[in-house]
């Protein structure tokens, strides 16, 4: 129901992911020397599109870049580790910050000195990277160098190197890597009920937990991404609202009236009717792949977030809806449609209808042209380098059918409604829904410059007052200048009306805080509610994996897992927007054992552990490296947000989910889970 409202209103739904490893970013390690007793240890990026990776000195907010020292002797760091690129500075609307990034390359620099001619240095650069639906965990860069130094600096100059105790990692004899991660607790859980459960498993069990599932897991999960036919329909839909507009609905009878006439062979009239509507379609395609190649790929990925592009859409929204008002009309200039108009009549063959169609679509502007703005803007601002144009092809099918379709069957011209006021008052509900959605992005750009002018109170009780103002005019409570003064209301208008009136009667309660489940994908989140009654909050039991799976066995429950971060700007986005709802969070607080891991807890480990992934040895040194590995190790992932159904023994339940807003697919995702449970419990 929400996606066909959606889709009624020209909205898009996020896209829906499925898990997947990604490796976004690539990074090469080398010491560079010159002959003197300084050298520059360079790590190189190159960063896929779409992908940024967080600068140095970041404090409280993403993972930022950090040279890591695990053994060196006969070298001192100089200074600390310099970011060289082209970086990018803007404000973080979660976490309330500045925060700096590099996208496509970037270059971090530790300085260092020698002071002995014998040198070894083994450190690591951790760096995070994410793009605007997900979130890598803290990666490393690994950087092993020992040899001759080119020069030493004098003992004047080289201090006495600092002893360090650090313990050396070492892989773990007799048993598998996985067994020896899961037996090693992690130093982040001080919680004694943890400690207690986790005893409860023995050596074989913890071992069992940790096997890989990815083919179980993959068995479940449907990768197939549907947005695009959303997008579609989405177009289709804005093209039909289009037709019934005073611009285009007069147009289609004379056009049609004109093939049949100018041929009387009615077949070619036909086929020449049907030309003009492939056109139509070409024509409409064409300027959506026009915005698609004027943004590119990456502008269009950066305006879902982009404060000034979604300030821009506000306005350009807000001007739409007041020329829908009858405030004034958004028309070319006429000299346009003049010259098209001449060049079809002088023209002959299939140029003449391309251009008699090019001129339909100048002169219908002023009403498709606000229509085809918010279908754009909307889609635009998915990040899909193709959706305005499956936007356009939508509405340019839609827009095409009827002449085609009237040039067939001509005698439905007859039994076709005529042009009045009705088409009058489909623009201004038009400019009602554009004003509406232009808070939307307004929302946007509040939360990313923090200045809480438009928190979600305020937000609802606009949206209250413009849909409610729709349900009056649909009742002929008041009229724009357009209107006909004696306008009736109809019974089509009374329904609507209805349909309105009750919509804004449901949003009352969200200014006390109810979670209004139709609307929260378009509402701030609801940690900006200044007066909330509704107090539902979710909070992990376990952020420990083996704890958390011993508990659940005592309690004979179902888990979930949510692979999270600290720094995960969707995973908060998720718990502010999904774990809220009434239903989930009764789910997850009483019908499963939510285990929360952070992959970048920087909690180190009471050792350093040595595994084998890929075939190559890896260190894991904090708690988060630990979950990071049991994430890519067991479920074939490393992205975040990432939420898995496990049943007690470690299997899936169920196929995961990332960022999703949808609230309604989270509880089937969640009620699923429970089934399958439920039925292997029975077996």
């Amino acid at each position: 129901m929400k996606r066909l409202l959606t889709i009624t209103m020209l909205l898009v739904t996020a896209v829906m992911c499925g898990a997947q490893m990604v490796d976004p970013v690539k990074f090469t390690a080398e010491l560079k020397t010159d002959g003197t007793a300084e050298a520059e240890i360079v790590f190189s990026g190159k960063i896929d599109e779409g992908w940024h990776v967080y600068s140095t000195n970041i404090k409280g907010g993403p993972i930022e870049a950090t040279f890591n020292v695990n053994k060196k002797d006969g070298i001192e760091l100089v200074g600390k580790l310099t970011p060289h690129g082209k970086e990018i500075a803007v404000f973080d609307k979660l976490f309330n910050m500045q925060v700096r990034y590099f996208s496509n390359s970037v270059k971090f620099v530790q300085k260092i000195r020698f002071t002995k001619l014998d040198y070894s240095i083994d450190a690591y650069l951790e760096y995070g990277a994410c793009n605007d639906e997900t979130c890598m965990p803290p990666t490393q860069v690994e950087l092993k160098k020992a040899g001759k130094a080119p020069a030493v600096a004098s003992a004047k100059n080289a201090p006495e190197e600092k002893k360090e105790d650090v313990k050396a990692a070492s892989k773990p004899a007799g048993a598998a890597d996985t067994a020896n991660v899961a037996a090693q607790p992690a130093a982040a859980d001080t919680a004694a009920a943890a400690s207690q459960t986790a005893a409860q498993l023995s050596e074989s069990e913890a071992k069992a937990l940790w096997q890989p599932v990815i083919k179980e897991l993959s068995a479940y999960d449907e990768p197939l991404d549907t947005s695009l036919f959303y997008i579609f329909l989405a177009g289709l839909a804005g093209g039909f609202l289009a037709l019934f507009t005073p611009c285009v609905w007069p147009i289609i009878p004379m056009t049609v009236s004109f093939f049949l006439k100018r041929n009387k062979d009615r077949g070619k009239a036909i086929r020449e009717a049907t030309t003009y509507g492939v056109s139509i379609v070409v024509i409409y395609v064409v300027l959506g792949l026009a915005v698609t190649l004027l943004f590119g790929a990456s502008a269009l990925n950066a305006m879902s977030t982009n404060a000034v592009f979604n300030i821009f859409f506000c306005l350009l929204l807000v001007v739409f809806a007041a020329s829908f008002f009858g405030a004034f009309e958004i028309t070319l200039p006429s000299s346009w449609s003049n010259k098209i108009d001449r060049k079809s009549e002088s023209a002959s063959g299939l140029l003449s209808i391309f251009l008699m169609a090019f001129t339909l679509a100048l002169v219908s502007f002023s009403c498709t042209g606000p229509i085809i703005g918010l279908l754009l803007v909307a889609v635009s601002t998915q990040g899909n380098i193709i959706a305005p144009t499956i936007g356009m092809l939508g509405f340019a099918i839609a827009l095409a059918i009827p002449f085609t379709l009237f040039a067939m069957f001509p005698s439905l011209l007859k039994s076709a409604p005529k042009s009045g006021g009705w088409m009058n008052v489909i623009k201004v509900v038009l400019g009602f829904i554009e004003l509406a959605f232009a808070l939307k992005f307004l929302s946007v750009a509040d939360l990313a410059y923090g200045w809480h002018i438009l928190d979600r109170e305020t937000f609802i009780a606009l949206w209250i007052a413009i849909f409610g103002l729709l349900g009056l005019y649909l009742l002929g409570m008041f009229n724009f200048p357009h209107d006909d003064e004696r306008r009736r209301t109809n019974v089509p208008q009374f329904f609507l009306a209805l349909l309105s009136l009750a919509f804004t009667a449901y949003m009352v309660p969200g200014l006390w805080g109810a979670p209004l489940k139709a609307i929260s994908a378009f509402t701030p989140p609801m940690n900006t509610q200044d007066f909330n009654l509704y107090k539902n909050e979710v909070h992990p039991r376990f952020k420990d994996y083996d704890a958390g799976m011993a508990a659940a066995r005592l309690e004979g429950k179902p888990v979930i897992i949510d692979f999270t971060g600290f720094g995960c700007v969707n995973c908060r986005e998720m718990e502010a927007a999904v774990w809220t709802d009434a239903n989930v969070a009764d789910m997850l607080n009483n019908k499963y054992v939510l285990i929360s891991l952070y992959v970048d807890d920087k909690i180190p480990l009471k050792e350093p552990l040595t595994v084998t992934e890929n075939g190559t040895e890896r260190t894991l040194r904090t708690v988060g490296d630990k979950w990071s590995y049991l994430q890519r190790m067991k479920f074939g992932a490393n992205t975040q947000p990432f939420y898995v159904l496990l049943d007690n023994q470690g299997r899936p339940l169920a196929g995961s989910r990332s960022y999703d807003k949808d609230i309604s697919d989270y509880l089937k995702f969640l009620q699923t889970g429970l089934e399958r449970y439920g039925e292997r419990q029975a077996e």
